[in-house]
This record gives C-alpha cells, sequence and structure tokens, in this order.
C-alpha cells in the first residue's frame, strides 16, 4: 500500500505539466518545418553549433527519434559540429522533461539541467567538429528498434508536409506519448520502489567525489531511457541519497546516448568522431555533476525542499483530472474512438 501511494503521488505530481509539455510539444512539431532548421544549422562554425544546441532543446524528439533528423540535416549540408551538438540537446531535455524537472525536483535542478545539457552538447559538437573521419553512410537512414511506435521513424521523413495545429498534436498525443509512456510508467514505478523500499542516505555512502560520479556516467550512457522518464528515476534516487550531482550525471548522461545512436555516428561520422562523442560526454557531465555538488555544498540548497514546495503550486483536483487524462490517451483504443488518432 505504500508503494502505491508513493507512486500514485509521483504521478499526480507530474501528470499535469507531462499533458501541458505534450501540449506544447505539439505546438513546436506543428509550426517548426526541417527546412527552417536546415537553414538555421547550416555552416561548421561556433554559432552554428551553438544555434543546433539551442534549437535542439525544446523539440518533442527521444534519442532514436533525433536520429533521422539529425542525419538527414547533415546530408543536407549541415556540419559534424551542428549536427552532433543537434543529436545530443535534442533528447537532453525538452519542454515536458524541463517541467518534469522543476516539479519533481526543483527549479533549480531544471536550470542546471538545461544549462548542463547545453555545454555538453557545445563541447563535444566543437571537438566532433575537428575530426575528419570519412564517413560510412548509406542512403537510408535507419533507427529500426529504437521506439515503441512509428513517430521515430516515419514522421521525421515528412517533416516539412503542412499540417497545422491539429497534426502537431496528433503527434505529440499518439506517436510522441507512445513512445514515451512505457518508460514513463518503468519510470515511475522504480521512483516509487526507491523512495519506498529505499531507507533515506542508505545511497550515501556511495554518493559524493568524482569516482561516484563517473561510475554514474559510464551507467547512464549506453541506458537508454528518454528524457521525460529519467526525471522521477532521478528523484528517487535524490530521495534515497546519492548527491544533487549525481542525479544530474544520471539526468545528462541517460537521455542523450543509446546503442543506436552510438551505431549511427559511427557509420555517419566515422570511429575518431565516435571517441570523440563518448570521451566528451564522460567528461563533461562529470564535470558538471561534480561543480554542482560543490555549488549545492557551498551555497547550502536543498533540491528536495524546492521540489516540494513547488508541487503544491496546483490543486489536487487539477493533478487528478489531468492523470485520468493522460491515461485515456495513452490507452490507444480509447484515444482513437475519442480523439481520433
Amino acid at each position: 500500500m505504500t508503494l502505491m501511494t508513493e507512486l500514485l503521488q509521483i504521478a499526480l505530481t507530474a501528470a499535469p505539466w507531462l499533458l501541458l509539455g505534450l501540449v506544447i510539444a505539439g505546438m513546436i512539431k506543428a509550426w517548426l518545418p526541417e527546412s527552417l532548421l536546415q537553414r538555421w544549422m547550416g555552416g561548421r562554425g561556433l554559432g552554428s553549433i551553438v544555434r543546433a544546441a539551442v534549437i535542439g532543446m525544446p523539440l518533442p524528439l527521444c534519442s532514436c527519434g533525433a536520429i533521422p533528423t539529425a542525419i538527414a540535416l547533415h546530408r543536407g549540408g549541415a556540419g559534424r559540429g551542428p549536427t552532433t551538438s543537434f543529436l545530443i540537446s535534442t533528447p537532453g531535455v525538452g519542454v515536458d522533461s524541463i517541467l518534469l524537472t522543476s516539479v519533481l525536483l526543483g527549479p533549480l535542478m531544471a536550470v542546471v539541467r538545461v544549462a548542463g545539457a547545453l555545454a555538453t552538447a557545445i563541447v563535444t559538437g566543437l571537438l566532433v567538429g575537428f575530426t575528419r573521419d570519412a564517413a560510412k553512410a548509406s542512403p537510408a537512414v535507419a533507427s529500426a528498434g529504437c521506439c515503441s511506435s512509428s513517430g521515430c521513424h516515419d514522421h521525421h521523413a515528412n517533416a516539412d508536409e503542412p499540417g497545422g495545429l491539429k497534426a502537431g498534436l496528433r503527434y505529440a498525443f499518439s506517436d510522441l506519448l507512445d513512445d514515451i509512456s512505457a518508460w514513463m510508467f518503468a519510470g515511475l514505478l522504480l521512483a516509487g520502489v526507491l523512495v519506498t523500499l529505499v531507507p533515506p542516505d542508505t545511497l550515501a555512502q556511495f554518493s559524493g567525489g568524482v569516482l561516484a560520479l563517473m561510475l554514474m556516467a559510464v551507467v547512464g550512457v549506453p541506458l537508454y531511457i528518454c528524457a521525460a522518464a529519467a526525471t522521477p528515476v532521478a528523484a528517487g534516487l535524490l530521495l534515497a541519497g546519492i548527491s544533487p550531482g549525481m542525479a544530474l550525471v544520471f539526468l545528462l548522461a541517460g537521455p542523450i546516448t543509446s546503442l543506436a545512436t552510438l551505431a549511427i555516428l559511427r557509420r555517419e561520422l566515422g570511429n575518431t568522431a565516435l571517441a570523440v562523442y563518448l570521451v566528451c560526454v564522460l567528461t563533461v557531465t562529470v564535470l558538471v555533476g561534480w561543480l554542482f555538488d560543490a555549488a549545492v555544498a557551498l551555497a547550502g540548497w536543498n533540491p528536495v525542499e524546492q521540489a516540494s514546495q513547488v508541487q503544491e503550486l496546483l490543486p489536487h483536483w487539477l493533478e487528478w483530472l489531468a492523470l485520468v487524462v493522460l491515461a485515456l490517451v495513452a490507452i490507444r483504443p480509447v484515444r482513437r474512438r475519442v480523439m481520433g488518432f
């Protein structure tokens, strides 16, 4: 019963913000065509790398969903640096995960998460841009096996087809929701287990120091988990006793890489680019986590207290309403009957 109570409490807290994030994601999908991305990401200098990182952040794409778009942009003329920067920043954070982070981990963690993802994308993109391996590209953009629906495959190929807001919302509440719903449930369940069964400060003995941060990064890099689903897991880990820096490293390293991302990156940009990519992701995320732990200790911040204050902003009935809507929309037969997609 305690586990069910904790799981329900986390789900109620997250539901309104996840619902809002999906609506915003649909609006972005509707009004930001791929041709515009191509124009903004043109070039190979620092400016194009920074633009690619900033543009990629709010886009509603998971790690595997970002692959077709990034590779299409690269083959359309975007440089290696901007392509890599986009490939990191896009799945690293999104409007839904930023809102969830603010609620479950506090506004401070949300700001630092965005800054950390931005720094990782820019530094990695800049250094990958200096590599010159021969790309072994094939005409097809393969990312099969990454996601649970066709949203990571079909929709990016038709990014410039007109559709308007209805098409964007259809994408957000069908393909995108299908892609993250299983991961979200798993993340919420794991968070509930951690909060219920792992006493506070249990993991504190394994927390702190560069080695612990590196271990969290090494665990996160091959683990594919979307940015939204990683948030409740990080919240559960933080409540179980790990340092805020370790939670941040997990939030940064987990969503931005997957085995499919690494395989496509190697095929498209070469072995040297892949090596630089991995070293940069590990180094920058660990450095950001270490700096955050130092800042938290120096300033005496408590992300958990911040999160509890934010969670009290919304009325209880609104949380229940959002959770019911999300649950109904996530059931495909109900969604098709009510919403038509």
